[in-house]
């Protein structure tokens, strides 16, 4: 186990029910233009411009899966929890669609819940995978009247917790052997193949500022620990499947005006320059995704298929975490190690970069588009007082 860095560890806390937060997605093709004024809201965005991109949900009937697979997932932890006789009720918000979170919140409250443990499907470090949601907790609490009569506290990013990355070992060394098996029945079998671990651009300045609060402890590879974590996943990774094995990390499902910066390279980019450098194959690796959502099955399993289709590359994509047992069973280890009941004290990581800290420090991933209450931070008292008393090493 790695030593903590940055921000106090919380203390164990008696906890009422487990809150899985999520991005959230439509159900229908009425529902599109709704949640992308939702997940665009403040932004200015026109619906034709909403329309121009909407493409990818209605091509799949106007429903994203993200939801099923939240429902999924959610029973998965119910079962777990049960197995272990942790008495834990886990409800289910997301920041985008039904069922919205601060409704979660107060139906959580008016059941008799106090002191909620969040539990989100986001596993790396950066505004929109940690920050936004604490602050949809602090803005919820507060617009619902919540602020200091219901406490929500938050675990830990576990992007390289053993039950996230055991996953993608086993699909990484799978999707290989399946492009390896492909171009040997194609009578090339000593073709290059290369392994593309994929995740989700973000604006440079986004990339930057992830894990700001750590800058002064330590170093991250390329400036941002946003990258930094999944290299060192990728690392992990490529370990334990082939360590002679040729991989790089790509990003995907870019958005935004295009004069800003965002990181790179595309994924489809990269594609095209390992076919004209003599690459036969390819893996895609969906590494900073936790399931199927859209963005893995249009940009991945739709886009970056076809551009290797269309170059006459193998190709063949690892499944996400998802619901497998290994995920499922971390998951609850997390919620163990904040809790007095049925405590976990190891807090186990892959990298050199974790465990991470279950409490940022004010300004980590700083939002850019105006500060906003936020909750699991340090000198906040939104919600719930700081968790954790613990000093910086």
């Amino acid at each position: 186990m790695s030593a903590i860095f940055g921000a106090p560890t919380a203390e164990p806390q008696h906890y009422d029910a487990i809150l899985l937060a999520s991005f959230g997605g439509p159900e229908g093709q009425e529902d599109v233009i709704p949640f992308l004024r939702n997940v665009t809201r403040g932004r200015g965005i026109p619906d034709e411009r909403l329309e121009e991109v909407s493409h990818h949900y209605r091509a799949n009937g106007g429903i994203s899966p993200i939801n099923a697979q939240n429902r999924a997932l959610k029973a998965a932890l119910e079962v777990e929890l049960a197995a272990r006789n942790i008495n834990l009720p886990v409800l289910w918000g997301n920041r985008n669609w039904n069922p919205y979170i601060p409704e979660v919140l107060q139906s959580a409250y008016d059941a008799g819940h106090r002191r909620l443990l969040m539990l989100t499907t986001s596993a790396y470090s950066c505004y929109s995978s940690c920050r936004q949601y604490r602050e949809d907790i602090g803005m919820a609490l507060t617009e619902t009247g919540l602020d200091g009569k219901l406490a929500v506290d938050k675990i830990r990013q576990y992007f390289d917790h053993p039950g996230f990355v055991e996953p993608f070992i086993e699909g990484t060394a799978a999707s290989l052997a399946q492009v390896r098996a492909d171009l040997a029945a194609a009578g090339t079998p000593d073709a290059p193949v290369h392994i593309l671990f994929a995740t989700h651009s973000i604006p440079m300045r986004d990339a930057e500022a992830a894990g700001s609060s750590e800058y002064e402890l330590r170093e991250f590879a390329e400036g941002s620990a946003y990258v930094a974590q999944h290299l060192a996943n990728a690392e992990a990774i490529m370990a334990r499947v082939d360590p002679g094995q040729d991989w790089s990390l790509v990003y995907q499902s870019r958005s935004g005006a295009p004069h800003v910066p965002w990181l790179e390279p595309d994924i489809n980019d990269a594609i095209n320059e390992l076919a004209a450098n003599g690459t036969k194959g390819v893996v895609v690796v969906p590494l900073g995704f936790v399931s199927d959502h859209m963005e893995v099955l249009w940009d991945l399993d739709t886009e970056a298929r076809e551009t290797s289709r269309e170059l006459g590359l193998a190709f063949d994509r690892a499944p996400t975490p998802s619901t497998h047992r290994k995920f499922v069973t971390g998951l609850v280890d997390l919620i163990c190690e904040r809790t007095v009941e049925n405590n976990v004290a190891e807090r186990p990581a892959m990298t050199k970069l974790g465990p991470w800290y279950d409490v940022c420090n004010t300004g980590c991933c700083a939002n850019f588009r105006g500060e906003k209450p936020a909750i699991a931070e340090v000198g906040r008292t939104v919600g719930v007082v700081s968790a954790g008393s613990g000093s910086r090493p």
